[in-house]
């Protein structure tokens, strides 16, 4: 199966649905899966007197705050429908990330996504979670920032979710689905796991990559990377480590205004990433060690065989004197070169000639 690649436009339409078919294109150009937005409304999901993370603040006036900035960056539903249209006719797959209760139902009842995901800042918003699993689609959720028991406890509302579809939960509710034998097997087959480090761009001692191996130990779910550094390197790695799902920001210029252009790939550098993804995948094959097509033809070329270092008359013992290892690999292996020792020669053999047996 291959590797499920996410271009993240995220919010780089800057408000404009124009610019977001732009980047339609070139994620489907690029060779992308999925191209993935989000889907918010500013009054939902900041106060008023929300910050700016300090990334933001490099593009942003510090006084307008956050929930300014999110105003901004709205798209409203037919902005939804026409890129979600624009999205089938291109042949990639929409997706966005709902960050509050309303968009969950845009994204669902709406515009018709196939499944949903979850943004690391979300993880511990209850009630999105709950309302995101009742939907029984697969979800794709990211980690950042996020302890592992935070995690447990947000699969917990998942598994809830998947199995009770209008249950209110009650005490102990999410662990007991978690721990069911019902809820593991939906997690298993509806979720994904994002190992995340929620900072723009991300910085490389701080990526640790081989989390998606502990969260793939910890909860047994398919893992993958969403990835914030400022290149490409991490993408490979991810690939080359099993991620399953790799998601990377993108833009058309990263140095239009907006919070995300800066630490997002242009068009060219998406592509070049995707295409070193799947060169990555071919490298690393399969687990099973045997000969492949390409080395076969070399075996003889490459391996010795057993021949005369010296003439050798019939009737003569063979020695560690007058045999030895040479190319080509036509003839006796070297691995019978105990087993000849100490035999007689059954007949003459000239220097360099084939032992045989």
């Amino acid at each position: 199966m291959s590797i499920f690649i996410i271009a993240e436009a995220g919010v780089n339409h800057n408000g404009s649905s124009d610019l977001a078919l732009q980047l339609v294109d070139a994620a489907s150009k690029a060779g992308a899966d999925a191209i993935k937005f989000q889907t918010f409304r500013a009054r939902n999901i900041a106060t008023r007197k929300a910050g700016l993370a300090d990334y933001q603040k490099t593009t942003n006036s510090i006084e307008d705050g956050q929930y300014a900035m999110l105003e901004r960056l709205e798209l409203d539903a037919h902005s939804h429908k026409k890129i979600f249209e624009h999205c089938k006719d291109r042949k990639i797959e929409f997706l966005s990330t709902p960050f509050d209760i309303e968009s969950v139902k845009l994204l669902i009842e709406k515009i018709g996504v196939t499944r949903l995901k979850i943004p690391s800042g979300e993880i511990t918003n209850a009630p999105l979670l709950l309302e995101c699993s009742r939907s029984g689609l697969p979800i794709i959720m990211s980690t950042g920032m996020a302890l592992l028991s935070e995690i447990e406890s947000a699969l917990g509302i998942l598994a809830f979710g998947y199995i009770n579809k209008n249950q209110d939960p009650w005490t102990d509710s999410f662990k007991n689905a978690y721990i069911s034998s019902e809820g593991q097997g939906l997690l298993k087959e509806k979720v994904t796991l994002l190992h995340c480090t929620t900072e723009y761009p991300a910085p490389f001692d701080q990526v640790n990559l081989r989390v998606m191996e502990t969260l793939r130990r910890a909860f047994g779910l398919k893992v993958g990377y969403s990835d914030h550094t400022s290149n490409i390197t991490a993408a490979l790695a991810a690939a080359a480590l099993g991620a399953e799902i790799i998601e990377k920001h993108f833009t058309i210029d990263k140095d239009l205004p907006g919070p995300d252009h800066k630490a997002s790939l242009t068009p060219d550098e998406l592509k070049a990433m995707i295409e070193g993804i799947k060169q990555v995948e071919m490298i690393m094959g399969n687990s099973e060690k045997i000969p492949v097509r390409s080395e076969i033809k070399n075996i003889p070329i490459a391996r010795k065989s057993l021949v005369a270092s010296v003439d050798i008359k019939k009737g003569e013992i063979f020695t560690e004197k007058n045999i030895t290892a040479k190319r080509p690999g036509t003839g006796v292996s070297p691995m019978l070169y105990w087993d000849i020792l100490g035999k007689k020669a059954h007949r003459d053999y000239e220097i360099d000639e084939f032992i045989t047996i």
